[in-house]
């Protein structure tokens, strides 16, 4: 396909003319200056490697791009997609034969400009509802012109600006057909399980997919293709549904209605965020959907609402009698509860047993830790695996078929992008203690054995509390763990000295902080706690959010089978992490290897925001962590600041930088 066409306008006769549209010029081009690349590397074995980028190929010209405004607005992505779908075929006068792609909220872009010149232009369309057709009006008005030529100028080094409007139009473009096709999930997309079946528990599934952006490289544009894989509520029946939230075996052994907490724990799971979709399936072919605002606290046979007569008389009626007049249909659960769907002030309520819940639902709650494990038990691949698998993506993907690709003059290639790479010497390892020996990594992985750590901490008083339960670790277990760890860490040069001062068992995340307290009062100088947890548990987050920001003890958590079955790898991996935590040196640098910027002191920045799940009221969390190296022989060490903040957006930015920075770099003033 040729260069994309110039811009025209219609001209007085209806013709179409080659002149550029009159008025104001569009809006800057928003663009990032790209730094220049100060050397080329020379050091390391060389190596091929395969990237999972593939290359775009695009035309020279110009795209044109037009402001889009839909009333009603605030539909989702996927109605808005069909809106503009609709619209482009009913208005052929306008769009002709062009094959325009959409971001589903306000972006359109088209290969060649629209007969309407700069004014904005009003459309009405008219999608087929349940019932009754829904119109919308459709404000087309265009915005500017989207230069290929300066982005390509851009790629070869000609210009150091590099056009982020190009960008998003080539990304848009690659999109739109995989957002109509697929279930778009921010930069992936996915589709229902087809020949696999990974449950996550609660109602969950994980779905795969695909993640896909355009990116700019030397050179060439690039489309960034990966393996992708996320959690979504399975299509079922919501008596299924909620015998999974609850853990129900049999729905037919639940004779009684729900508990308060049973009916609490479901609310929040259907509930959730936003409303879980659901679709009736008492009306045959009409499977109406819903959105679903609450449970009612009341079973089936009990839930009553106002129902208007055919004479005009207003009465009450409870949902399963209705269900029967109306349906002639007997509830086989009378005593569970309904969804109250639709606005809440509606009163729509609906028996749990004619609902299923809509398919392709993604869960944006946090999951829970044994859905973690399953999810990344699911999803793990080796690096080959992965490449087949991209591979095998990029081929049923078939993008250069794409008919929206191909209107815009654009081809992928269909193998991986070939770079070269280095595979640098590792560097050598000092250890302490009299013989002071030096380790060479290989594969990165070296031995410890029969070498001691650079500074190692001296460990007087330290403390045990064990969260499993004593049948679970057994005193004798907790004897044996520390005389085995005291050995190891002797043999590391990071001697444990004496018994713990404390040494007791707890249960429940509620006795840390209590534990923690009286240890802190009881024992000075205290210098760690060593925690036992029983596998996956609340305890582990609540110690590390007492210790590290309440009270500031430093502690070690280990898991119950590896106090009962000591080995010496794992005691050995904990005395690593100890050592760190207490203020030792594991290793340094060999000092005539080290690069020429630590000849001098030199502070390390690093910054990070979380945001707190969908549904969680968890403030956002802004994070900076600095550690200064003060000369050859001074360790690295760090001191982390951090901010809260209420307001939640999806952005990585953080708010309070500044007052997070400042607050480490007061703990390492700057000396003359």
């Amino acid at each position: 396909m040729g260069a994309l066409g110039a811009p025209v306008q219609p001209g007085p006769s209806g013709t179409i003319s080659m002149a550029p549209p009159s008025g104001p010029p569009g809006p800057e081009i928003p663009g990032f200056v790209c730094p220049r690349r100060p050397n080329q590397g020379q050091e390391g074995r060389p190596i091929m490697l395969r990237a999972n980028h593939f290359q775009i190929n695009m035309p020279r010209g110009l795209i044109h791009h037009y402001d889009i405004t839909i009333q009603p607005d605030k539909c989702p992505r996927k109605v808005n997609r069909e809106i503009i779908e609709t619209m482009v075929q009913a208005y052929s006068k306008i769009f002709g034969a062009q094959k325009p792609v959409f971001d589903g909220r306000k972006n359109l872009y088209t290969r060649d400009p629209l007969p309407i010149g700069r004014d904005k232009v009003e459309l009405e369309v008219t999608l087929p509802g349940e019932g009754k057709d829904r119109v919308f009006r459709v404000a087309v008005k265009w915005v500017a012109q989207v230069s290929l030529y300066a982005l390509e100028e851009a790629l070869e080094g000609r210009s150091r600006t590099i056009p982020m409007d190009a960008i998003q139009a080539l990304d848009v473009v690659m999109r739109h057909l995989p957002s109509m096709t697929y279930t778009p999930v921010g930069r992936s997309f996915f589709s229902s399980p087809d020949g696999y079946y990974h449950p996550l528990g609660g109602g969950r599934e994980v779905w795969f997919g695909f993640h896909q952006s355009v990116r700019p490289s030397q050179w060439k544009m690039m489309l960034n293709i990966d393996v992708s894989a996320t959690a979504f509520y399975k299509a079922q029946p919501v008596i299924e549904f909620m015998c999974e939230v609850l853990d129900i075996r049999d729905i037919n052994e639940q004779r009684k209605p729900l508990t308060d907490s049973q009916r609490v724990k479901f609310t929040k799971e259907i509930k959730g965020v936003s409303g879980l979709k659901i679709e009736i399936t008492h009306c045959g072919t009409m499977r109406r959907k819903y959105r679903v605002c609450n449970v009612t606290r009341r079973p089936a046979q009990m839930q009553s609402f106002p129902l208007q007569l055919e004479n005009g008389q207003t009465v009450e009626c409870t949902v399963a009698k209705y269900f029967l007049d109306k349906y002639k249909m007997k509830l086989r659960f009378p005593h569970l509860p309904c969804l109250q769907v639709g606005q809440e002030h509606k009163h729509t309520y609906l028996p749990l047993e004619v609902c299923n819940i809509v398919a392709g639902q993604r869960c944006i709650k946090k999951l829970t830790d044994m859905q973690t494990s399953t999810m990344i038990k699911a999803t793990a691949r080796s690096a080959p695996d992965r490449e087949r698998e991209i591979n095998n993506l990029v081929r049923k993907a078939d993008f250069n078929n794409d008919p929206y690709v191909q209107e815009f003059g654009l081809s992928i290639c269909n193998t991986m992008m070939e770079v070269r790479g280095r595979v640098l010497p590792p560097p050598k390892l000092q250890y302490g203690g009299r013989t002071k020996q030096q380790a060479l990594p290989n594969q990165g992985v070296w031995d410890m054995r029969g070498k001691q750590f650079y500074t190692g901490v001296e460990i007087r008083v330290w403390a045990i509390a064990c969260f499993a339960p004593q049948r679970t670790v057994r005193e004798d277990a907790l004897r044996n763990f520390t005389q085995q760890l005291q050995k190891i860490s002797n043999d590391a040069g990071m001697p444990i000295i004496g018994q713990p001062c404390f040494c007791k068992y707890a249960a429940g995340p509620d006795q840390v902080e209590p534990m923690f307290r009286y240890l802190k009062s009881t024992f000075q100088g205290l210098q760690l706690v060593v925690v036992v947890l029983p596998g996956k548990t609340p305890v582990y987050a609540e110690v590390k959010r007492v210790g590290d920001t309440i009270l500031g003890m430093a502690t070690q958590c280990v898991q119950a089978k590896n106090v009962n079955k000591t080995s010496p790898q794992t005691l050995s991996n904990l005395c690593l992490k100890i050592n760190v935590k207490l203020g030792g040196v594991n290793s340094i640098l060999v000092p005539n290897i080290r690069p020429k910027v630590f000849n001098e002191p030199v502070i390390f920045l690093g910054a990070d925001v979380t945001h707190p799940p969908a549904g969680d009221n968890k403030k956002t969390i802004d994070c900076c962590c600095g550690g200064k190296h003060g000369c050859p022989s001074e360790s690295l060490r760090c001191y982390c600041s951090c901010s809260t903040a209420s307001s939640r957006n999806n952005t990585r930015t953080i708010g309070n930088g500044t007052r997070t920075t400042r607050a480490v770099l007061q703990v390492y003033p700057i000396q003359a």
